[in-house]
């Protein structure tokens, strides 16, 4: 193994689905943007298919292509760019399904692809994407009568429940959609765990399925193992890494593994972070280089042949805290270096 290796947990992916499906009376999606947020949108659409997901969210017509090929005929795809200059071929020839942004798009759609099935985003205070409520109200009785497919919008605060943004959200949305006919959502994730309210006729869940928080309650979908490539000893005073940032305090044991902030394993996280020898934790110290992490494994009976630093035990999330960042960033960056392979 001369590369770090990353597996990705299939059932404990569907396991999470099930789990989030189960707290709603509503249809469940699945949002599979961004390479399935790294993990692999092909194995991961297939997985969810299997499930019973019929409507799955990528963020433009490109990454739709895969997802179809995946899920065969019939599933809705959702692209949340909508209707770009440019896509008009791949909305027809994969059936993906623009979710329409602004009067400009409707009108692109409509000149292009007027038979083909099209959704609405709505603005309800995000202030990112979606029609904003004046240009709704002008497009509504032009967009209604061809039935979209989705009308839907995005929470800016859901992974804080107490934020009253929500609440505002939840009311313009109701009022932006009072007597629309087509299936509405707003919730993801965090929306999800906010409860019925929030549900309409369908949740999107995206990085819960994948062990993210806010869900707390989600099962490890992602692990990774390094190769260790050098062990050396080190003794009292002798600094590891760039900048001398750590220095032994005992005769020590350093383990060089194979992984970095190239891998997606960022600069920032430094220490505070363990890497794992079955179950026993090792921390990690100095800087995280390029390609490169040091680990004391001093208190190892035997030099390891690899260290596994994503596990039930450390999370994309703690990573994440350590690195001043969110769950999301870690998953979606974890490099194309990493030999990949999934179990059912």
């Amino acid at each position: 193994m001369s590369t770090a290796r990353l597996t990705i947990n299939l059932q404990a992916l569907a396991s999470n689905w099930r789990a989030l499906n189960a707290k709603t009376d509503v249809e469940t999606g699945a949002v599979v943007k961004a390479d399935a947020y790294g993990l692999g949108s092909g194995p991961v659409s297939a997985t969810l298919a299997e499930e019973g997901v019929r409507k799955f969210f990528v963020a433009v017509a490109e990454e739709g292509v895969t997802v179809r090929k995946a899920v065969g005929p019939g599933p809705l795809i959702g692209v949340f760019s909508g209707h770009m200059e440019g896509d008009t071929d791949l909305l027809r020839d994969h059936d993906l399904t623009p979710l329409i942004n602004s009067p400009e798009q409707f009108l692109r759609h409509q000149q292009a692809l007027p038979d083909h099935p099209f959704g609405i985003q709505l603005d309800s205070g995000m202030n990112r994407l979606g029609l904003e409520p004046a240009d709704w109200a002008e497009l509504r009785p032009r967009a209604e009568p061809l039935n979209p497919a989705v009308v839907m919008s995005h929470l800016a605060c859901s992974d804080e429940p107490d934020n009253p943004m929500n609440r505002q959200q939840l009311k313009t949305f109701r009022e932006m959609t009072d007597g629309v006919t087509a299936p509405r959502s707003l919730a993801a994730t965090g929306g999800t765990l906010l409860g019925p309210e929030y549900h309409f006729d369908f949740c999107r869940p995206g990085v819960g399925l994948y062990g993210g928080m806010p869900f707390a309650d989600a099962k490890p979908v992602v692990t990774v193992d390094l190769p260790v490539v050098q062990v050396r000893a080190v003794e009292v005073g002798e600094s590891v890494g760039y900048g001398n940032s750590w220095v032994a305090r005992r005769p020590s044991r350093i383990a060089t593994v194979a992984a970095g902030y190239a891998d997606g394993l960022h600069r920032a996280i430094g220490g505070g972070i363990d890497t794992f020898a079955g179950g026993k934790p090792c921390p990690v110290v100095g800087r995280i280089s390029m390609d490169l992490i040091t680990v004391d494994v001093t208190d190892l009976p035997e030099d390891p042949e690899r260290l596994r630093i994503l596990n039930g035990h450390q999370t994309v999330d703690d990573l994440a805290e350590a690195a001043g960042t969110i769950g999301y960033e870690i998953l979606t960056s974890l490099g194309a270096r990493y030999s990949r392979g999934y179990v059912e």
